[in-house]
């Protein structure tokens, strides 16, 4: 057999072994590698989330896992000086991050915090509108934070889930409806194919 095919043959093994350790082991992507969330991300892109999202000024919105800021500043945009988006991650410098490049935009709308989704720290009835984009497949109890979502959402408030299927941990639309109705949150509709989505759900 040419070398060339076994050396492709082990390295296509090998990432594979990698993606299936990662997905039986969620767990957030590190600052380190921030790269992967700074990327383009196709099929899920800014205007398919606020389509999805529909942010309005004066909206109270909650962002989970935002990474370094690629869909918050789009989001803070929107709902304006009179809104306000909340950043939520499990790591501190993701969250500087995001913060420093909202200063850098002039947009001072943003609230960080520091925490585990399965435990918001946010009173019930919070937010108007709670999202997340690839961020649900790396919590190890989604549907927990499922229901502290549902928790801090006001009545008819809505959760938009962005998957993509080049990630190890993604969430499909089936897995997400399942646990979003156990979490008390109705499916509404996708926006985008299977290969890469916003799912809409419903408090």
């Amino acid at each position: 057999m040419d070398r060339r095919a076994v050396t492709a043959g082990v390295a296509a093994g090998g990432a594979l072994a990698a993606a299936l350790w990662w997905r039986a082991h969620p767990s957030a992507c590190p600052y380190s590698q921030r790269f992967w969330v700074q990327a383009p991300h196709p099929l899920i892109t800014r205007a398919r989330l606020l389509e999805a999202l529909a942010p309005r000024p004066g909206d109270a919105v909650l962002e989970i896992g935002p990474g370094t800021g690629y869909y918050t500043l789009p989001v803070a945009q929107r709902v304006g000086s009179t809104g306000r988006v909340h950043v939520f991650d499990v790591q501190q410098q993701m969250l500087d991050h995001t913060m420093r490049r909202a200063r850098a935009e002039g947009l001072d709308n943003l609230q960080p915090c520091l925490g585990d989704a399965r435990e918001l720290p946010y009173p019930p009835a919070t937010f108007d509108a709670a999202y997340l984009v690839t961020v649900l497949g790396e919590i190890p109890d989604q549907e927990a934070a499922l229901r502290q979502l549902r928790r801090v959402l006001r009545r008819g408030g809505r959760l938009v889930v962005g998957e993509l299927f080049v990630d190890p941990h993604m969430v499909t639309e089936g897995a997400l409806r399942r646990r979003g109705e156990a979490a008390g949150l109705q499916f509404e509709r996708r926006v985008g194919s299977r290969l890469g989505y916003f799912g809409v759900l419903r408090a």
